[in-house]
């Protein structure tokens, strides 16, 4: 074993060691534990967790890498403005109501609200949203595996997948919060370690956003040199309206992705919702400034040290990406130099893949083992603690919105954990089947799961707080036509299938704004013809908005509401349970 692999395995056992020890310590025996951790998660600690659990491998592994090479700068920014500006977003308009109506997931929330045909829809949304997300996940826990440890993507999903099994099933919601508040400290030191030191190395100053700024002239001057647009200059790939439309798609997707929103449950009460959303702001924004500034050092580094260099005599790090596959070099010119003229990326001499920018950033930089071996352990927790939350997302859904809530609602609460363990298990098998053979289109498919998630739920849950009179059919309705419309439009728009240039040019990971426009048409165009929410649904819906104590509210949370008085004859199943 190499230096770099002894130190990467010691960060991995001793992470994984704490990760599974806290799960133990606190499992829990009934449903509120396990879907919202009982309702008692201080702010601070869940502003952590809702951190680790939003910052994903994409954040991680991925993010600097789509800044820095395959959008060229600047229009990576539409990462940082859309995935910050979405918790704005849910702190003000959606996280303390949600909170406050009192329910355990988001279809929870829309069957309450309007229908159990809604709530079906919602379940449909929650799990394909969840799914196309986890798989990148679990492909990121291969790559960190496969070029850390040596061993092969296979068995690097799987490892991941029985460390995720063992503290996602045993604690549930508990477990899950405070393993992620763990694996926040752990990616946040391994992102900020290197970058300090990168920033401390190229430009005297140790303080990665400001050095960033030092950075943008001689890294505009080497672009330029070698026939890359600059930097810093706006649309050369991405134009003005795909850069509005994309940043607005990811800022509600953002505010519509079920795994975080259920994490506002988690708080102890509404004012703490909201202050866990401003501490989930700043424990993100560490990460999400300093990303632009990896991103620019490895670009410089990287054509400072390779375009140029003779194909038998590129660095170490180079060599051993190289033998990963995830660098590929093709001598077009056979004149046995890596040469870079006007593109970088497939088709020409040198192409690196996104997701090694952050991973090979210290061993660029010639940083000492112990740190690539941190990074390493960093990515991992990263991947994991978004894995967990989603997985809670899709357990939930089957075991409370499905089993408990269609199929058998007398179930007890050991046969409901029962029943929610099981799927979790059913669930991580297939996100490590989904790992393991990931649709050749991962990298997209994650920014395409922020378009369903804006498209489908969003106005859902914005209409259900803010518009009494959204009813059951119009809600039902426009989830399914945000749905639909976004999910036919990216497939056309794919290149594996359709490759349209859609409408005005419009692209698939920026349409689900579209979709979310369309879903507020259908649902108050529906809701105009169909019949209301009965009066104590709407008032309801309207102590909700209101700060302090409502006995209606406080009522309605704890399942006191005849189903009756809520639904009227107009709900379409009589046979509703409540807790």
């Amino acid at each position: 074993m190499s230096i770099v692999q002894i130190w990467t395995l010691v960060f991995v056992v001793i992470t994984f060691s704490i990760y599974i020890y806290i799960a133990y310590a606190s499992r829990v025996k009934d449903t509120a534990g396990f879907y919202i951790a009982g309702g008692g998660i201080p702010a601070p600690a869940n502003g952590a967790a809702i951190a680790a659990d939003w910052m994903s491998a994409a954040s991680f592994i991925s993010m600097a890498g789509i800044i820095a090479l395959s959008t060229n700068g600047y229009a990576g920014s539409v990462y940082l403005m859309g995935w910050t500006g979405g918790y704005v977003l849910l702190a003000m308009l959606l996280a303390p109501y949600l909170r406050k109506f009192g329910k355990y997931t988001v279809p929870d929330f829309v069957g309450d609200r309007y229908s159990e045909t809604a709530r079906l829809i919602a379940v449909v949304c929650a799990i394909v949203v969840s799914f196309v997300y986890v798989a990148g996940q679990m492909a990121g826990v291969g790559v960190v595996f496969q070029r850390f440890l040596g061993v092969n993507e296979t068995l690097g999903v799987i490892i991941g997948m029985v460390i995720v099994f063992l503290y996602a099933v045993l604690g549930g919601m508990k477990g899950i919060t405070w393993t992620q508040v763990a694996q926040y400290s752990v990616l946040i030191v391994a992102y900020l370690i290197p970058a300090v030191a990168i920033s401390q190395q190229l430009t005297g100053i140790p303080i990665p956003q400001v050095g960033f700024g030092q950075i943008m002239s001689d890294l505009n001057a080497l672009q330029a040199e070698f026939g890359l647009a600059e930097y810093t200059s706006p649309f050369t790939q991405m134009n003005m309206l795909n850069m509005i439309l994309m940043t607005a798609t990811l800022m509600f997707g953002t505010a519509g992705l079920p795994h975080v929103i259920v994490r506002f449950y988690t708080a102890r009460s509404v004012r703490a919702a909201r202050f866990s959303a401003l501490w989930a702001l700043f424990f993100i924004s560490l990460l999400y400034t300093t990303a632009p500034a990896v991103g620019a050092f490895s670009k410089f580094n990287i054509l400072n040290q390779i375009p140029g260099t003779a194909v038998d005599q590129v660095p170490a790090w180079f060599q051993s990406w190289q033998d990963v596959g995830l660098i590929t070099v093709d001598d077009l010119n056979g004149n046995g130099i890596i040469d870079v003229a006007g593109a970088l990326g497939e088709g020409t001499e040198l192409a690196i893949n996104n997701d090694i920018v952050v991973l090979a950033t210290p061993e660029i930089a010639g940083l000492p083992a112990p740190i690539v071996g941190l990074v390493a352990a960093g990515g991992l927790a990263a991947a994991l603690s978004t894995a967990s939350g989603l997985l809670l997302v899709i357990s939930s859904s089957v075991a409370n919105d499905v089993y408990f809530k269609r199929i058998n609602p007398g179930a007890t609460e050991a046969r409901q954990l029962m029943v929610g363990r099981i799927a979790m298990g059913a669930a991580i098998v297939v996100a490590g089947y989904l790992g393991i053979n990931p649709p050749g289109f991962v990298a997209q498919v994650v920014a395409l799961a922020f378009g369903l998630g804006a498209a489908s739920f969003f106005p859902i849950l914005f209409l259900g707080i803010f518009w009494k009179r959204a009813t059951a059919m119009g809600a039902a309705a426009g989830m399914a036509a945000g749905l639909v419309t976004t999910l036919a439009y990216q497939i056309w728009t794919l290149p594996i299938y359709g490759g349209s240039d859609g409408i005005f040019g419009i692209t698939a990971a920026s349409f689900g704004v579209v979709g979310m426009l369309i879903n507020f048409a259908v649902t108050i165009i529906v809701s105009q013809f169909t019949p209301k929410p009965t009066e104590t649904m709407q008032r309801v819906v309207e102590e909700v908005r209101y700060p302090g104590r409502s006995e209606l509210v406080a009522a309605h949370a704890t399942g006191a509401l005849d189903d009756e008085l809520l639904h009227g004859e107009h709900h379409d199943d009589p046979g509703r349970h409540h807790h």
